[in-house]
């Protein structure tokens, strides 16, 4: 009778075993997905910057700028970057310096190529794939009578800006981002 016991015992053992083996070779974990696949990004916020525009020996106008960044957070945590002086040198660079902004002709402003001119810019600076996005939330151009109207107190209402990007809505960062 105590053989025939263990007998049975023995056999739902390895009956289960072989079951539990069964089910859990069948539902292995799925791969990752596309979305977890990408990097988790974190907005960076630009702060607004005024770059002169020189043309006859003086100041001609201003581009008033604010341009955000969509970064890789695992790369960024813990880094503090320079992100206002980084931006300021990169938009002189490509406002006054290659004068991608033709102000006779703001129509023709290509925003793709200027968007991925900073990415690639700033990436080339920062290291590859930290700038993920770039978000423009203001590019105007004000000559220098208007801000000098406004300065005086003569203007009546909002500067007379030239619009040259159509900002985009940038939302607050969560408090505690550090950046």
């Amino acid at each position: 009778m105590g053989k025939i016991l263990a007998v049975g015992l023995w056999v739902c053992i390895v009956t289960l075993g072989a079951v539990y083996g069964a089910i859990s070779l069948a539902t292995a974990p799925a791969g990752p997905s596309e979305e977890d696949q990408k990097a988790p990004l974190e907005l960076v916020k630009g702060e607004p910057i005024t770059i002169p525009v020189i043309s006859d020996g003086g100041v001609s106008g201003y581009f008033l700028t604010r341009v955000s960044f969509m970064m890789d957070k695992a790369k960024i945590t813990g880094v503090e970057l320079p992100m206002t002086e980084l931006m300021t040198d990169e938009l002189f660079t490509l406002l006054i310096g290659n004068k991608m902004v033709d102000l006779a002709n703001t129509k023709g402003f290509d925003v793709a190529v200027f968007r991925e001119k900073i990415k690639t810019d700033m990436n080339a600076h920062l290291g590859e794939g930290f700038v993920s996005q770039v978000l423009i939330e203001q590019l105007d151009y004000v000559s220098k009578e208007v801000a000098r109207k406004a300065a005086d107190g003569d203007s009546r209402g909002p500067l007379d800006a030239t619009v040259i990007v159509e900002g985009e809505k940038v939302e607050e960062p969560a408090a505690g981002s550090g950046h």
